[in-house]
């Protein structure tokens, strides 16, 4: 935890001093508690943790500040697009939505520097999928990785530069391979993709083992959930089934984590014990546990490869080899060292996943089960007795139970957090759908895969198919339940700080001290529920608008395209699920082909709101005089000098800086995504020029009028062309 604690402050802590700061200051308590004191020897433990627990502070922060700084790739400095000849580096299939995710090693047109970009390449654009190493020639527009769209939003630019990817975009045309490589890296990329094709075949039939020649593939779902349980690769998981399982609570079925692995390891742990048993020269002379272990250690350390090497498989495998280990050396299995040591090799080889979900889920489900399973009322509850077989189906089912609701409401929280969305009624669902993979859809696989040497699997591949239906089915009928999905807005960092410290108080104390946890834990569940929505939402380039309701029930969008990446934005940061409406559809609004003017009705007041939707040049004075009547003006040009709006201007300038805007204009406060950022090396605001004179903003408070000043004159759009 120490060590974690010292990632997250280097995440929440702006700059190098403040980086330097921290571990200078754990290394002076750690020296003070190592000094003679006069309590020191009345308090062995305290004065043992006051001094290693401030250097594993330290060790954390310095950790994840040297894998930053050796890692990182500073982003492309603008878009550009042109021809481009790279290295193929790794291939992702998406045939779900008949495309190809490619990662290669391209040089940057002028400067020559290396750099890793990521893209997409259309069905179309690929007659055959070329092999990692081959030099490939492609079309394509490269932008640098986008930060988040708005406070609390997915923060693309952080990821890809622990991935050391400088620029995505999407291929314009068909890849041409120029050279091919010599075959040596994409070996184990080529088993994986071999074996994802095999599945698709047996699970769906020749008819969608053709490739990537539409959404049709894998139309029904059940080659690409089969795909997802053997390898790990969810590309060929149709959104509608992808949906279901997030809603349903059942998504962590299809990220090879703790269920498969252990399913894995598992099943090869007994089979050695059963079969080597069969030989009493062998039993008699060899510990069987010991080399049941060791086999079961080599499947999950293959599995693991197999299946991509994901932070969760990561974390699974490490904890199956503990307990492997521990059933040898005859040591109780499940316990917090066991996961501890799980979590710290993680974090010490990849320390940016402790941001993730992916890292939060999965070790906070782990430690609700060890702190559930290790409690005195469980070890009481799952005690031996003499009693029916009956009863004893009863306990362990209501033990199931109450696991199940413990892990969903430890998770449900972090769920909101980060996808500000979380099922209902998960625990229902996985009581129903993690017995149904782990005894009928995992073995059904791995028998269908082993009795395909001989050709005989198809009797078994049938019986997968029906039962992954059987379990998107369950997927589907909690999705689909009344209430089945709670939203809720961003609420900012700290409720969500509250309630992990609380919980990991809870998880990793017994007696009755824990509980010392539950009113902060519970206080930062109460505060993520409450979190009130925002009242207007600003895109980082101004483009995207959305202005939220009095009663937080829709959202009002600037640029109504249908679905879309900014419409789900929009959508989820405010916590809404009702369909977005335009802009112009607000009761009383005014507009033109330029403006449009509306009145908010907040508290006691009125907000007067003016957002620009236009390119046309507009005179400066009729602009002035609009802002001078208006309360908030936003727009994605760079507004004169001359515009004076009562309490906020947001325009290109100062959406430059901030990156965007979420609004609580009752409050009187912004959130911005750069107060989230500090001096982090993915994050680059833009610098301004001549005609783009930065504007004074406090962090978090509207700015006076007085200090909102904007750009120079001329820089509207189209200066040539009034209307």
């Amino acid at each position: 935890m120490a060590f974690g604690s010292g990632i997250a402050a280097w995440f929440a802590l702006p700059s190098a001093a403040h980086w330097i700061a921290l571990c200078a200051g754990c290394a002076l308590v750690a020296a003070a508690a190592l000094a003679p004191w006069s309590g020191r020897d009345r308090w062995p433990y305290l004065a043992a943790a006051l001094a290693v627990l401030p250097l594993m502070v330290a060790a954390g922060c310095l950790t994840v500040w040297a894998r930053s700084a050796a890692v990182g790739e500073s982003a492309l400095a603008r878009p550009i697009s042109g021809v481009f000849v790279g290295r193929l580096l790794d291939v992702e299939p998406q045939p779900a939505l008949a495309r190809d995710r490619l990662v290669m090693a391209v040089r940057e047109p002028g400067t020559g520097r290396a750099l890793k970009v990521r893209i997409n390449v259309p069905a179309e654009g690929l007659s055959s999928r070329p092999a990692l190493g081959d030099l490939v020639r492609f079309r394509a527009r490269l932008m640098p990785p986008a930060a988040p769209m708005l406070p609390g939003a997915y923060d693309f630019a952080r990821t890809a530069w622990f991935k050391g990817i400088a620029a995505s975009g999407t291929a314009l045309g068909p890849l041409e391979v120029i050279e091919r490589g010599d075959g040596s890296r994409g070996r184990l990329a080529a088993l994986r993709q071999g074996l994802a094709d095999h599945i698709r075949q047996g699970i769906g039939g020749e008819d969608r083992a053709a490739g990537r020649n539409g959404p049709e593939v894998g139309a029904g779902g059940g080659a690409g959930i089969a795909i997802a349980l053997v390898t790990g690769d969810q590309g060929g998981i149709p959104e509608a089934d992808a949906e279901a399982m997030r809603d349903s609570g059942l998504a962590h079925l299809l990220s090879i984590s703790g269920l498969h692995v252990s399913a894995v390891v598992g099943a090869v742990y007994l089979l050695v014990v059963r079969v080597l048993a069969l030989f009493p020269w062998l039993a008699l002379r060899v510990r069987l546990p010991v080399v049941a272990a060791g086999a079961g250690a080599l499947a999950g350390l293959g599995y693991t490869l197999l299946s991509g090497a994901e932070v969760p498989t990561v974390r699974s495998c490490i904890g199956a080899l503990l307990v492997l280990a521990a059933l040898a050396l005859g040591r109780e299995p499940l316990s917090l060292r066991m996961l501890a040591m799980a979590a710290w090799c993680v974090l010490l080889l990849w320390p940016e996943t402790l941001m993730g979900p992916s890292f939060q889920m999965s070790f906070g489900a782990v430690l609700a089960l060890v702190a559930v399973s290790t409690s005195a009322p469980a070890r009481r509850l799952l005690a031996p007795r003499d009693e029916p077989v009956g009863t004893r189906a009863l306990r362990h089912l209501a033990m199931l139970l109450l696991t199940g609701v413990v892990i969903d409401l430890a998770l449900m929280p972090i769920g909101l957090h980060h996808f500000h969305r979380a099922g209902v009624y998960g625990a229902l669902a996985n009581m129903l759908a993690i017995p149904l993979t782990t005894f009928a859809v995992m073995p059904l696989l791995a028998g269908a895969l082993l009795l395909d040497v001989v050709g005989a699997g198809w009797p078994l591949w049938w019986l997968a198919g029906r039962a992954i239906d059987l379990l998107t089915g369950i997927a589907h009928a909690f999705a689909s339940l009344p209430h089945a999905v709670t939203t809720l807005p961003a609420a900012g960092p700290l409720p969500y700080v509250a309630f992990v410290a609380g919980a990991l108080w809870i998880g990793i104390w017994s007696g009755r001290v824990r509980w010392l946890g539950a009113p902060l834990a519970a206080a930062g569940a109460a505060l993520l529920a409450l979190a009130p929505h925002p009242d207007i939402l600003v895109s980082g380039d101004g483009r995207h608008v959305g202005i939220v309701t009095e009663g937080g029930d829709r959202v009002f969008v600037l640029r109504d395209g249908g679905e879309g990446y900014a419409r789900d934005n929009m959508m989820e940061l405010a916590g809404l699920e009702r369909e977005p409406a335009a802009l112009d559809r607000w009761p009383g609004a005014r507009c033109n082909r330029d403006f449009c003017v509306l009145a908010m009705e907040r508290g006691k007041g009125t907000v007067q709101v003016l957002v620009s939707r236009g390119r046309d040049a507009v005179p400066e004075r009729a602009l002035a005089a609009a802002c001078d009547r208006a309360d908030i003006v936003i727009s994605d040009r760079w507004l004169p000098r001359s515009c004076h709006p009562r309490w906020l201007k947001v325009d290109r300038t100062m959406l430059g800086r901030t990156g965007g805007l979420a609004i609580r204009v009752d409050a009187r406060r912004i959130h911005t995504v750069a107060a989230g950022q500090g001096e982090h090396g993915w994050w680059r605001p833009a610098e301004p020029t001549p005609c783009r004179r930065a504007a004074s903003l406090p962090a978090q408070r509207f700015p006076a009028p007085q200090e909102s000043g904007g750009a120079a004159r001329g820089c509207l759009r189209s200066p040539a062309k009034p209307v």
